[in-house]
This record gives structure tokens, C-alpha cells and sequence, in this order.
């Protein structure tokens, strides 16, 4: 029984420490222009090869960072972009940070911001659930100014 309990706590320890892409700021304002950066680690002993950013309803993005060693792609519907797409290369245990700037939607509650992470065995990892869940979409959170 003493066994089964300690392996038991190894493995929700585990589960624990994987890491999840991660958005800052968590917290903006209704309608502002923010700086955002997506945190991206690379996880499971694999290498990421590339990261996908399904862009929200209601937010516009002006314009990607481009970095040493990466570049991206943006796919568009008329003039807005719908998705950016990173290839980069992200050793195991890394991470990397992804930026951009986008115009946050004029109302709601949160942005979910919904991430789809590969890998370079083919593999792939969807943040897109909910709060609490195994793959978690990060989320910046909307919060109305004081008045």
C-alpha cells in the first residue's frame, strides 16, 4: 500500500511539473493596444518545431516580432489576421518567448488564446481547454477601467 501511495504522488508530482504556454500580460483593458508574449517550452524530451496562435475574435494584431533563428507566417481573411504561425526550433527543456501586438476586442471578460505547439517527431500538444484542464489555452483576463 506504502508502494502504491508513493508512486501514486511521483506521478501527480510529474504531471505537475509540465510546463504550459503561457501569455503575458494576464491582465488587460478592454480595447487597448498590448504588447503580448507567448512563453512556448519545449517539453517531453522533444525539440518544438513550430507554434501556431489561432487569433481570438475581436482582436486585431498590428504586427509579429521576428527573431534570430525564426520566422513566421500570418494567415489572413481580408485584412485580418486569423493565425500566426512561428517555425522555430526549441531545444527540449527550453523555452521561448513570441511577441506581438494586438488591439484587444472593445468588450468580454478574458481573451483565450488558443496555441497549437509541434514537435519534431510529428507530435503535437493543442492548448486550447479550459482553465484546470491537461491543456489549458492561456488567457489574459479583460478588465474594465476604474471609473
Amino acid at each position: 500500500m506504502r508502494t502504491m501511495t508513493a508512486v501514486l504522488v511521483m506521478l501527480l508530482t510529474a504531471v505537475s511539473l509540465f510546463a504550459h504556454v503561457g501569455v503575458t500580460p494576464r491582465e488587460s483593458r478592454p480595447g487597448a493596444v498590448e504588447t503580448y508574449t507567448l512563453r512556448v517550452p519545449s517539453e517531453g524530451g522533444m525539440m518544438t518545431s513550430s507554434v501556431a496562435l489561432d487569433v481570438p475574435p475581436g482582436v486585431t494584431i498590428t504586427s509579429v516580432a521576428s527573431g534570430d533563428g525564426f520566422k513566421h507566417e500570418e494567415t489572413k481573411v481580408g485584412t485580418r489576421i486569423t493565425q500566426v504561425i512561428w517555425t522555430i526550433q526549441i531545444k527540449a527543456g527550453a523555452s521561448a518567448d513570441l511577441t506581438f501586438v494586438a488591439t484587444n476586442p472593445a468588450a468580454g471578460d478574458a481573451i483565450v488564446w488558443k496555441v497549437h505547439q509541434r514537435y519534431s517527431d510529428g507530435m503535437s500538444s493543442d492548448w486550447v481547454g479550459a482553465a484546470g484542464t491537461r491543456s489549458p489555452a492561456p488567457t489574459t483576463k479583460l478588465i474594465a477601467p476604474v471609473k
